[in-house]
């Protein structure tokens, strides 16, 4: 081995946060590498230093020094948690390597805001791209680290915007300096302060919005009905599975109805965003109901008629027509037109409707087409026998673009 380099847990910075064991280590070691703020305590110690952040500079570093010199690396946090500890071990294969864990922003702030944090959803947010208020609506509690583009108040102003603007949020600043500050206060209110542009957050949602149950099905009988018109259970898990959503998807569900497939979209989505684009007052209000009984944060209601009310929506992933009026040329169009290679369903109860889109497909030159023909046929009671009832048939045609 050519030396010896201790990987250094310093937590939050301040050298009265450091453990006796990284307090030995840096003692013992000759060179002290890490970013500006980690080393400049150890100006005066006689060590030598360099004050560096990429993984290749650090190792180059060790590498130019003397053999069996010790070298100690500080890392800001713990070397388990969002470290620059994780690029450096293939690049000093050649040294005896020794990590040395500190005190994390997460344990640091949970200890400071008396909560436990065993049950707390990660998400750095510091110079990564990710769907914070996903994350939140899902979760009970979220810890973030912020930074970059997404900034403490930022993430506050956009649960506001998203309906969540009541939850608590604890911000951390400066932790574990003299200057340490630590705000308490509901989305909205966070969201008109200034925060560090590096601060960690913490937020409680006590109701996140998680599934019922492990695949998509959910009753009929459990949605709110009125007069609109609804695309039935077993129609609508197929059509679903047709979709193939992930979490962070953006959905529109043009022609909604009451929102079946807009609600169970929106919980399978829990990272993404549904559009529910509808123009009947007294369906938008119905649907209204049905997204705050089943806490479906993510979805949008969208008033007007398509293809009108598409073009202020973000791009779609995956679009989902029940209804369109005789307009389904000009709304593939424009979903197209916004993501090439975006993904569509249709639902057809007529033959004219199942031309009208095997047209289409096909002269759009969609790829991975399928039309799928559902009947279904459930029992009714008729006195003490049981009858089955055959339900119209439903065409599912799917496919998706070749961008």
């Amino acid at each position: 081995m050519k030396g010896r380099v201790y990987l250094i847990g310093m937590g939050m910075g301040n050298p009265e946060t450091l453990t006796a064991e990284a307090s030995a280590a840096i003692e013992e070691c000759d060179l002290l590498l890490g970013a500006t703020r980690l080393v400049e305590p150890y100006i005066h110690s006689g060590k030598e230093l360099a004050p560096l952040i990429a993984a290749a500079d650090i190792a180059a570093k060790i590498g130019e020094m003397p053999e069996g010199t010790t070298s100690g690396v500080l890392l800001s946090g713990d070397v388990g948690f969002y470290s620059g500890a994780r690029g450096l071990y293939a690049l000093l294969a050649d040294y005896e390597v020794l990590s040395i864990p500190g005190i994390s922003s997460l344990s640091y702030f949970c200890a400071r805001i008396c909560t436990a944090w065993q049950d707390v959803h990660i998400v750095s947010a510091h110079g990564r791209s990710c769907d914070c208020v996903g994350a939140v609506r899902s979760h009970g509690k979220t810890f973030l680290l912020t930074g970059g583009d997404n900034r403490a108040q930022d993430i506050c102003a956009e649960l506001a915007e998203r309906g969540m603007g009541e939850l608590a949020v604890w911000v951390g600043e400066r932790l574990s300096y003299p200057d340490e500050a630590v705000s308490y206060g509901t989305a909205a209110d966070l969201a008109r302060k200034d925060f560090d542009s590096l601060a960690v957050m913490l937020v409680a949602n006590p109701a996140p919005v998680r599934t019922g149950v492990a695949v998509p099905g959910i009753s009929d009988d459990d949605f709110l009905r009125g007069d609109a018109p609804m695309t039935k259970e077993e129609v609508r898990t197929l059509a679903l599975s047709k979709l193939h959503l992930y979490s962070h998807h953006i959905l529109w569900d043009v022609g909604a109805g009451t929102g079946s497939v807009s609600i169970q979209g929106a919980l399978a989505v829990p990272d993404g965003q549904v559009y529910a684009v509808e123009r009947e007052q007294a369906a938008l209000e119905l649907m209204a109901q049905n997204k705050a009984k089943f806490g479906a944060g993510n979805l949008k209601l969208v008033a007007g008629e398509a293809p009108e009310a598409l073009q202020p929506l973000p791009a779609p992933d995956r679009v989902f027509l029940g209804g369109t009026s005789g307009s389904m040329a000009e709304i593939l169009g424009i979903v197209f037109d916004k993501n090439p290679a975006a993904r569509v369903v249709v639902t057809a109860v007529t033959l004219e409707t199942l031309a009208e889109a095997t047209r289409l497909f096909d002269g759009m030159g969609l790829k991975n087409v399928e039309i799928a023909q559902v009947s279904v046929t459930k029992a009714r009671s008729v006195g003490t026998y049981h009858m089955m009832t055959a339900q119209n048939p439903v065409f599912i045609i799917s496919g998706e673009g070749q961008g």
